[in-house]
């Protein structure tokens, strides 16, 4: 069990004031032990989650944005996250950590689907909505990550190609198919913290071998692999 510390809270709050190069060389230091106890809570939650599932990787995302194509240009994210990815072309999605004071959640699913993977989903939703509407339904899953997907990103009325007054347009006119659930900086700081985001993505698991095996068939269930 771990727990994220304090003091990776108290440099990001340092560091959402004080985002600059100049602030960040004379604080290189601090930021380099934060981080390595950032890796370890990480490593943490790898080793129990390996034990639910199969994980190809751990990637923790740089602290230094790139800002070439953004409004906002100061240099740094004032942020930690993590994604582990699911092993194998069959095991599809992912589950991500997100720290950040007063915004910190995980999540997990398909943030950004490519066109293929968002058509496919589409149309087994148009199809049959009744193993996703399960998933949602389920009582443990719902109290932590709600019967909806996240809002990230939807279409006004329906996508193109799909009826507005389809039954399932609740879920189809969704660009992502991504469930949170938020912990406050106390929570977080919590000795078994590790345990419980753990404990919270197992709920997401049954939702993600529904989704990989939409994502590895044709509407027909025949495999594409």
């Amino acid at each position: 069990m771990a727990a994220i510390n304090a003091s990776l809270l108290n440099f990001l709050n340092d560091l959402e004031k004080n985002n600059s190069r100049d602030w960040f060389e004379v604080n290189k230091t601090r930021y380099l032990k934060e981080e390595e106890g950032f890796k370890t809570f990480g490593n943490a939650i790898l080793e129990d989650l390996e034990k639910i599932d199969h994980i190809e990787k751990m990637k923790v995302y740089r602290i230094y944005k790139d800002v070439r194509f953004g409004k906002d240009k100061t240099p740094f994210k004032t942020n930690r996250t993590i994604v582990y990815s699911r092993e194998g072309a069959a095991l599809r999605g992912s589950y991500y950590l997100h720290i950040q004071p007063g915004n910190n959640l995980i999540g997990g699913g398909f943030f950004a689907p490519n066109p293929a993977d968002l058509l496919r989903i589409r149309k087994e939703f148009e199809m049959d909505a009744s193993e996703i509407r399960e998933v949602l339904a389920d009582k443990e899953f719902s109290e932590v990550f709600g019967n909806q997907f996240a809002p990230h990103n939807q279409v006004k009325t329906a996508p193109k190609g799909f009826s507005k007054d389809h039954p399932a347009n609740d879920l189809i006119k969704n660009k992502s198919f991504f469930f949170e659930h938020k912990y406050t900086n106390e929570e977080i700081q919590s000795a078994d913290f590790s345990k419980t985001v753990v404990e919270h993505y197992k709920l997401l698991r049954p939702y993600l071998n529904l989704m990989s095996d939409v994502l590895t068939t044709d509407l027909n269930g025949e495999s594409v692999l």
